[in-house]
């Protein structure tokens, strides 16, 4: 979240459960002892804790988001804030703990690496379990781990960017997130390295009452160039768990970063996150952002365009069935003169949903020369879902352009006749139908992640008519 921005349960596909024991906890509830026992366990130098501490006083006193989905039903009381699953991060996948490897090679993370992943990383509850860059990507001088491992092995980077785009004082799930992070990506590509392949993260939580609370740091260097991707699944409980990340992406003169995320927990999750990205000169940064579960999403990934003809862009996909509330977004600002970004955002809601597109498009007194265009299209699939656009517009200089379309339709029924009377039936020509309408998103994901994302889709169609 930023600060200035006004299936079937039985059925979930990633809903199976370890009987894991994590090696250390530090139980339900949060206070300063408990921070400070995060700490110590990382063995984090002093400035580190000193950031937590400070983090820690802001979030007891910031206020709940006063817009949006209704939080009342959280219960920060409740949430196990550390959990270490392994004693420590393995580098070859044969050392991850045989039930851990199990639930990562369920959801094909292995699979995906050795077929066409530059790297992997898997995080399993507060902190990563492996993480792996193949040779020829490490010889580039490109570094990839987590972020815990960063800070031990280079600190003064992590000194550099941590918390210089997303502050504790940002948003209370901002502050949260600093006093008590844990594991994350640390992704760093050297001036002029084009790594062509994407590298990837995965993101488990697997009890109930699990607060997941990762850092992730991008900086892309002068010239060079990166495709992320990250994915998020977890098991079905009766007890809320909390997911509230910090994403900071740097993207430096002439460089290209994209960042893609397809999301789908189980509706006991809220997925509360903060993301903001800074392109330089010429550079462009890519948000391609899917939310297909969890109770309640809050996210809305920020560009600030900081260089003349910067480019920020964000396409996403949202789709909220069985009272699932999906409050998404972005934010671009348009710091510099002859930026230009582009907002696409395609919402599917049914059997109560709730879809919302909340964003902000700023233009600066030095903006000019500046462009903005942002799409918002839904698809209402009954009369017991909604969906809400709104966005918020401050033009500050008269020399820029803004343009904004919002569309809400139901399914047509014209093109249901005609691809059923081309034999389809009704569930086949409404899945065609919807297939479609997010193909402007699924196009821009590797293969491999579209067949699946499309997969996703299909399954959460399952029941949609009659």
């Amino acid at each position: 979240m930023q600060d200035d921005i006004l299936n079937s349960n039985d059925e979930y596909q990633y809903g199976f459960k370890d009987s894991y024991q994590p090696v250390y906890s530090t139980g339900k509830g949060l206070n300063e002892k408990i921070v400070r026992e995060i700490s110590a366990h990382k063995n984090e130098p002093k400035w580190m804790l000193d950031l937590r501490l400070k983090a820690f006083k802001i979030y007891q006193k910031l206020p709940m988001p006063k817009f949006g989905p209704d939080l009342s039903k959280l219960d920060l009381s409740s949430i196990n804030y550390f959990q270490r699953a392994t004693d420590q991060v393995a580098r070859d996948w044969e050392d991850v703990p045989d039930s851990m490897k199990q639930t990562f090679e369920k959801l094909g993370v292995p699979e995906a690496e050795r077929k066409y992943l530059a790297g992997a990383e898997a995080q399993y509850e507060s902190e990563a379990v492996y993480a792996s860059l193949k040779q020829e990507y490490a010889k580039l001088g490109i570094i990839f781990c987590d972020t815990d491992t960063a800070l031990q092995k280079y600190p003064e980077l992590i000194k550099e960017y941590f918390g210089k785009l997303i502050g504790p004082e940002n948003n209370k799930f901002a502050a949260l997130n600093t006093a008590v992070w844990s594991g994350g990506v640390f992704l760093y590509v050297p001036k002029g390295v084009h790594c062509k392949i994407p590298i990837q993260s995965f993101f488990r939580i697997n009890n109930g009452s699990t607060g997941q609370f990762e850092r992730t740091i991008l900086v892309v260097e002068a010239g060079a160039s990166v495709n992320y991707v990250e994915g998020c699944t977890a098991p079905n409980y009766s007890e809320d768990s909390l997911h509230a990340a910090i994403v900071e992406v740097f993207v430096k003169k002439d460089a290209f970063a994209r960042y893609t995320t397809i999301q789908n927990w189980s509706d006991n999750v809220y997925s509360l996150e903060t993301k903001r990205a800074s392109a330089d000169e010429n550079a462009t940064m890519e948000w391609v952002d899917g939310n297909l579960g969890s109770k309640v999403t809050m996210k809305y990934p920020s560009v600030d365009l900081n260089g003349p003809h910067a480019t920020g862009m964000m396409l996403s996909i949202a789709f909220a069935s069985n009272h699932i509330y999906q409050d998404t977004g972005c934010i671009m600002r348009h710091n510099a003169p002859f930026t230009s970004s582009n907002v696409i955002s395609k919402s599917i809601c049914k059997n109560g949903g709730v879809c919302n597109y909340r964003g902000k498009i700023r233009m600066r007194p030095n903006s000019e020369g500046s462009k903005s265009h942002i799409e918002c299209d839904t698809i209402i699939m009954d009369d017991d879902s909604k969906s809400d656009t709104i966005p918020t517009n401050i033009i500050q200089n008269g020399d820029t352009t803004l343009e904004h379309e919002a569309k809400v339709s139901k399914i047509s029924e014209d093109d249901l006749y005609y691809l059923m009377s081309r034999g389809l039936t009704e569930t086949e020509a409404t899945k065609m139908i919807i297939m479609g309408f997010i193909e402007p998103f699924s196009k821009q994901l590797p293969m491999e992640y579209a067949v699946e994302l499309n997969r996703l889709i299909d399954y959460q169609m399952e029941d949609s008519v009659g």
